[in-house]
């Protein structure tokens, strides 16, 4: 039944619940499916504590599966942008071009991964939250898995709800067959669920865990997500509310940007909530994530696939000096921080340094910075939240505050670079705040939902093939239309 997946690095082992649960161990491009090993029938299990504990450590280790993090990921949420391509070798990988030109159909593979893992996760929510009420347990541990379990549901939710839109709203099991196949429910309910799942989740989850504990969900990962929802639907007032609640949890910005996405500060006083990874020596299977290494430095020993780069666009968006974009970029021909040395004559100019792994850290025969997790919220998204709604309602003060911490640990006490925001109008600081959220967010797979909620796509992105009216969504796999009987239908346009 164990197969040795942690879920917080260097601290809990996660579990695969074979019938119940499917964990894949990341396959792609090379690597095969692991079989369950050690199954343990479904009628055995949700009896103790313990089962509850392995049901919620399997949830979690499924947010770093390969159709969570790696090509189904890039492909929705990155590489559409103006910030990203599709790197690696022009001929490897062709698909990705038809995320980048908006050519994309109902039937490509990518659209069909990031729907079903997403439902896959919430399938293993619905689980806990159905079947964990039954277990004789300590009560305020049963509370707390309830309150993780609304959270990831509410993840999951929140990158279907911007992905396609209106999508199918599945808050329980299926009781029979006239259950399996349910209709796609309006966006706004969607949204509805979500902030209701987040609000249950933030009441009960702590503001911090012990060192065994630290990746879980915790209060201000519901409050800062809940933000980020509400910010999606212009209730600035409900944004300006969560993001303060966060700003007094305690957080705040890592001094150094670029060290921040490396594996020694991973989890550091910025993180609010990232998918944890780990490489395990000796257990391949278990050293499954792949975000790293599908945007690693092509073509050299430790680095990766190199697919998802950056853009000259996103060069070109940066200020003169501003030292975030070398600690976003890396670039052909450079020496890293940490001394690894890029082939001058690669075949891609630039690369993802925030996913980079030092090339030393790799062992051979193990996936490419295996250790890297991936970061989903950080307090300095919170703070440009906070700046963007302050702004909205007219707090101009409040704007400029938060903005400009940002700005400050950008610059890191060097002069004459990056300085203070100090335009009151409103229209101008609300394009100087969007423009930080470009620079200081860059390839974190927000910028592209961002220039839609924004109003922006069609202009940014038009040159590219987007459509105004069309490609704010992705139409709906072709294989779970067919599959619901007529139940799902299609998004204009596919």
């Amino acid at each position: 039944m164990k197969r040795n997946i942690p879920l917080y690095k260097k601290r809990i082992a996660g579990y695969v619940i074979p019938v119940l649960f499917a964990v894949s161990a990341g396959c792609g491009k090379g690597f095969l499916d692991v079989p369950p090993q050690g199954q343990q029938p479904s009628v055995q299990f949700w009896q103790t504590e313990g089962d509850a504990t392995k049901a919620v450590n399997a949830m979690y280790a499924y947010l770093r599966d390969w159709k969570q993090t790696a090509f189904a990921a890039i492909a929705i949420e990155s590489i559409p942008s103006d910030e990203a391509e599709k790197g690696s070798d022009p001929n490897d990988a062709a698909f990705f071009l038809k995320y980048d030109n908006f050519s994309v159909t109902a039937t490509e593979g990518q659209i069909a991964d990031f729907w079903s893992s997403q439902y896959q996760s919430v399938n293993f929510c619905n689980q806990i939250l159905q079947h964990v009420p039954d277990i004789k347990m300590n009560e305020d541990l049963k509370n707390r898995y309830f309150a993780e379990a609304k959270f990831i549901r509410a993840y999951a939710y929140f990158r279907l709800v911007r992905a396609f839109g209106d999508v199918p709203l599945r808050l329980s099991l299926p009781k029979d067959e006239t259950e399996y196949n349910i209709p796609r429910n309006p966006k706004a309910e969607i949204w509805a669920a979500i902030e209701k799942d987040l609000t249950e989740a933030a009441a009960v989850l702590p503001a911090a865990y012990d060192a065994a504990n630290v990746g879980r969900a915790t209060k201000g990962a519901a409050l800062a997500l809940h933000a980020k929802v509400a910010m999606y639907q212009k209730k600035w007032t409900d944004v300006l509310t969560y993001t303060n609640q966060v700003m007094g949890l305690g957080y705040s910005l890592f001094p150094n940007y670029e060290a921040l996405f490396r594996v020694p500060n991973e989890n550091s006083v910025e993180s609010i909530f990232e998918v944890q990874a780990q490489m395990v020596p000796g257990n391949k299977d278990a050293s499954n994530s792949q975000y790293s290494q599908i945007q690693g430095v092509k073509a050299q020993a430790g680095g990766g696939w190199g697919f998802n780069t950056p853009t000259q666009d996103l060069v070109a968006a940066y200020e003169p000096g501003d030292p975030r974009k070398d600690a976003t970029i890396i670039f052909r021909g450079e020496t890293t921080p940490q001394g690894d040395k890029i082939d001058p004559a690669g075949i891609n100019p630039r690369f993802n340094q925030k996913s980079y792994v030092p090339f030393s850290v790799w062992v051979s025969g193990f996936n490419e910075g295996a250790d890297q997790n991936f970061r989903v919220i950080r307090f300095a998204e919170v703070l440009l939240m906070n700046a963007e709604a302050a702004n909205e309602l007219g707090n101009t003060t409040v704007a400029l505050s938060s903005l400009n911490k940002v700005r400050a640990r950008a610059r890191n006490g060097q002069t004459g670079i990056l300085p203070d925001v100090t335009v009151t109008d409103k229209t101008q600081l609300r394009n100087a705040i969007w423009h930080e959220r470009h620079v200081e967010l860059a390839m974190e797979n927000d910028r592209f939902f961002d220039l839609i909620r924004q109003g922006r796509a069609a202009q940014v992105l038009g040159p590219k093939g987007f459509v105004a009216g069309r490609n704010e969504v992705w139409p709906v796999p072709q294989t779970e239309i067919d599959l619901s009987a007529g139940k799902l239908k299609q998004n204009p346009g596919y």
